[in-house]
């Protein structure tokens, strides 16, 4: 029996399931739609500190049972089908990861594994909302590399710019989605010196449940586009110059290497949170930030923007006062920004702007664990 038959007479027994994951697409939409691009906003001036308010009513939300708005989580782990993927006609299933995926029936609901052998595929991906359950396998990051080169600016399919959203060289939209052991690169090139930056994501992930499993992201501005949904990223390797990790999602970065490339100032993260109702953050546990130049660690892209860093070795490289307002000095009041236990000479807390925050244990509990975003749901490690 074919694969495509398997997986059809399967989803004919999910057709409850099926209904949920288009209720959790149409629940998680998209905040930055297909041809905008964010601004540069290359840091135009340093804001005055304010006290920052409210920080405890957050913490007391973030430790309780219910701070996350999703929906509880029901994952597939064990795989039903494996497909494989090579370079060299004839080893594998297909030549193409895209032509793997492109195989699949447009709406999966059993898990499917594409291994990914070994080689350099130049190739721009999408995955479809409707294929969810997909495993990408690679055998190692520094074996398996999935790039491609476009930018905000290159002209798509109808002559106007991409844009930063269709820029990524791998998409993926579906939910329950993991990446094993793969480089995801985007190939555009450093600017030129005093040349405007742009933005070029090597990865977005725009749905819910999505684990990151030593895997590297590799590009300069807006490297990793974590844009919507609860992630998990472990030993992971992620590597750029100004908003290298931005987005709206709620996700956990444990163990990770967080590298910097830039010759100037940049920035970490951009986290968007951009109202009181939006269960999202960034949380940073057990982490290392190196590089060169000088590295805020976050910018509020978002009004209410919420990231926290623990137990995380800092480089040199951290801009003494940690965070950036986006020289809006309002966000001061609204933003969370945190830091637990951090150790290195970038991490010394006695120059942080007034509005960040050292966390007590109390206060650091709800985002060192898997529980911050709902882990024991959809994670199995």
């Amino acid at each position: 029996m074919s694969l495509e038959k398997h997986l059809t007479m399967a989803m004919c027994r999910e057709k409850q399931t099926f209904c949920i994951l288009l209720l959790l697409f149409v629940v998680m939409g998209s905040n930055l739609a297909e041809g905008e691009t964010r601004p540069r906003n290359p840091f135009p001036f340093e804001a005055n500190s304010t006290e920052k308010q409210g920080f405890l009513k957050w913490v007391r939300q973030m430790g309780s049972l219910k701070h996350s708005i999703f929906h509880t989580a029901k994952n597939n782990f064990l795989p039903s089908f494996y497909i494989t993927v090579d370079k060299r006609p004839g080893v594998g299933d297909y030549s193409s990861v895209q032509d793997a995926v492109d195989s699949l029936p447009l709406i999966n609901l059993l898990r499917v594994v594409i291994k990914i052998n070994a080689g350099t595929y130049k190739e721009k991906v999408n995955v479809v909302a409707t294929k969810a359950f997909l495993t990408f396998e690679g055998a190692g990051a520094d074996k398996t590399v999935i790039e491609w080169g476009d930018n905000a600016a290159t002209p798509g399919p109808n002559g106007r710019p991409l844009g930063t959203f269709a820029s990524a060289s791998v998409a993926i939209n579906s939910p329950y989605f993991i990446a094993k052991n793969i480089t995801f690169k985007n190939t555009t090139p450093c600017p030129l010196s005093g040349a405007p930056a742009k933005q070029a994501v090597a990865f977005r992930i725009s749905a819910d449940t999505a684990a990151f499993l030593g895997c590297k992201f590799l590009s300069w501005q807006d490297t990793l586009y974590d844009h919507l949904g609860r992630h998990y990223f472990k030993e992971c390797y992620i590597e750029g110059s100004v908003d290298f990790i931005f987005g709206n999602g709620l996700s956990l970065y444990e163990g990770c290497h967080l590298h910097a490339i830039s010759n100037a100032l940049g920035a970490l993260t951009a986290q968007k949170r951009s109202s009181l109702l939006e269960a999202t953050g960034f949380s940073f546990v057990n982490c290392k930030v190196t590089g060169s130049g000088a590295l805020y660690l976050g910018r509020a892209w978002g009004t209410f923007s919420r990231v926290v860093f623990a137990y995380t070795y800092m480089d040199k490289i951290i801009v003494p006062k940690g965070w950036y307002d986006w020289g809006d000095r309002t966000r001061e009041l609204t933003v969370f920004y945190g830091q637990y236990k951090c150790s290195g000479p970038g991490a010394s807390f006695s120059g942080r702007v007034s509005w960040s925050r050292e966390l007590t244990d109390d206060e650091a509990k709800p985002f060192i664990a898997l529980s911050f975003i709902d882990g024991e749901e959809w994670i199995s490690l």
